[in-house]
C-alpha cells in the first residue's frame, strides 16, 4: 500500500520535470538519475529525517548523476571519505591526491551510510531540528557543519534542488508516517511531574528527569553517590550499580545520576552513534540511558573506538 501511493508520487513529480526543456546531455543524465534513486532518497528521508530533496541533490552533485569514479566503481554516491571504515575503501584524488573513500556493494548501502553519517554524527545533530521542507537551510547547514570544502557547495544544491524541482519528493510525507523526530529532542531530558514522582516513592529534594524511560538527577556541588542513595532511599551499592560503577567515584555538577536501571538499548530513532575523539563507552552508557554491558552486547564485544566508527545503541 505504502509503495502504492510513493509510486503514484513519484510518477505526478516526474511528469513535470520531465517536460522541462533538454538542453544537453548531462540534463538526461540527472533525470535518469532522479527516476534511479527517488524512490530510495524518500525511503531514506521516513528512516532518518533527512529531506529526500537534500539526498537526491547531493547524490547528483556528489557523484556527477552517478557518473563519477567512486560512484561507478565503488558505488560511493556522496563522497564520504573512510574515517576508520572498516570496510572496502577506494583511493581517488580530491582535497589531496590519493585520498581514501569508502566502497560500497551497492548505491542503497551508500545512500544508508549517508543518512546515519549525518543522523549520527554530533556535529550534524542541529539540521535534524531544522524544518525538512527547508531545505536551503539544509543546504547551508551541511556547509556550517563542515560536510564540504568547497564555499559554493550550498548554491550547487540549492540550483540543483530547483532546477529539477526535487523539493516535491519532501512534500510526499503528507501521504506517509511522520518522519523520526531529531537526536537532540529526543535526547533531552523530561522533567517528570508530581503524579510521577510518587509512583517512585521518593522524597523529592530536587528536580527529577527521565531519559529513556530511566529516572535520573543532575547531581550539584557537594554531592556524592552515596549521599544521592540516602536522599533517594537508595544503598550506596544500587545507585553505583544503577550508573555502571564498581565503586565510588568523584561526582560533577551537571553529571547525571541514574536512580533506576538502564535499559538494554536506546530510544527509538537513536540507533547508532558516531565515536569521536574524547568519547568513552561508559560516557555514552550515561548519554542514552543504556547499561555499559548491553553497549557491549550491541557491538559484539568492541570496546575499542576510533573517530568516525559507529558505534551500535540498538
Amino acid at each position: 500500500m505504502r509503495s502504492d501511493r510513493l509510486k503514484r508520487a513519484f510518477g505526478a513529480i516526474l511528469l513535470v520535470w520531465m517536460c522541462l526543456p533538454v538542453h544537453s546531455d548531462i540534463k538526461e543524465d540527472r533525470k535518469a538519475y532522479i527516476r534511479k534513486y527517488a524512490e530510495t532518497a524518500v525511503s531514506e528521508m521516513y528512516r532518518s529525517g533527512i529531506p529526500a530533496s537534500i539526498t537526491l541533490g547531493q547524490g547528483l552533485l556528489e557523484s556527477g548523476a552517478g557518473k563519477s569514479y567512486l560512484a561507478v566503481e565503488g558505488n560511493n554516491h556522496f563522497g564520504i571519505k573512510c574515517h576508520n571504515w572498516k570496510g572496502a575503501k577506494i583511493y581517488a584524488d580530491d582535497d589531496k591526491a590519493h585520498e581514501c573513500f569508502r566502497k560500497y556493494r551497492s548505491a542503497d548501502e551508500s545512500y544508508r551510510d549517508h543518512s546515519d553519517f549525518l543522523r549520527y554524527n554530533d556535529r550534524y545533530k542541529f539540521l535534524f531540528d531544522l524544518e525538512s521542507s527547508d531545505y536551503k537551510a539544509w543546504a547551508y547547514g551541511l556547509k556550517k557543519a563542515g560536510y564540504a570544502t568547497d564555499p559554493d557547495y550550498p548554491a550547487k544544491l540549492i540550483k540543483l534542488i530547483e532546477d529539477y524541482r526535487l523539493w516535491e519528493y519532501d512534500g510526499t510525507v503528507s501521504a506517509q508516517p511522520s518522519l523520526p523526530e531529531s537526536p537532540s529532542r529526543i535526547e533531552t531530558p523530561e522533567q517528570l511531574d508530581e503524579k510521577e514522582i510518587e509512583t517512585f516513592s521518593f522524597n523529592l529534594t530536587r528536580k527529577l528527569y527521565s531519559l529513556n524511560g530511566v529516572a535520573f538527577v543532575y547531581a550539584e556541588k557537594g554531592d556524592s553517590y552515596a549521599s544521592i542513595a540516602g536522599e533517594y532511599h537508595l544503598f550506596k551499592k544500587e545507585i553505583l550499580k544503577f550508573n555502571d560503577l564498581s565503586s565510588d567515584a568523584e561526582l560533577h555538577p551537571g553529571d547525571i545520576v541514574y536512580l533506576q536501571k538502564k535499559k538494554n538499548k536506546a530510544a527509538k530513532d537513536l540507533d547508532k552513534h558516531v565515536w569521536t575523539d574524547g568519547d568513552d563507552l561508559w560516557k555514552l552508557s550515561q548519554r542514552y540511558a543504556v547499561r555499559l554491558s548491553s553497549l557491549k552486547k550491541l557491538n559484539k564485544g568492541v570496546t575499542s573506538f576510533v573517530d568516525g566508527d559507529l558505534v551500535c545503541l540498538r
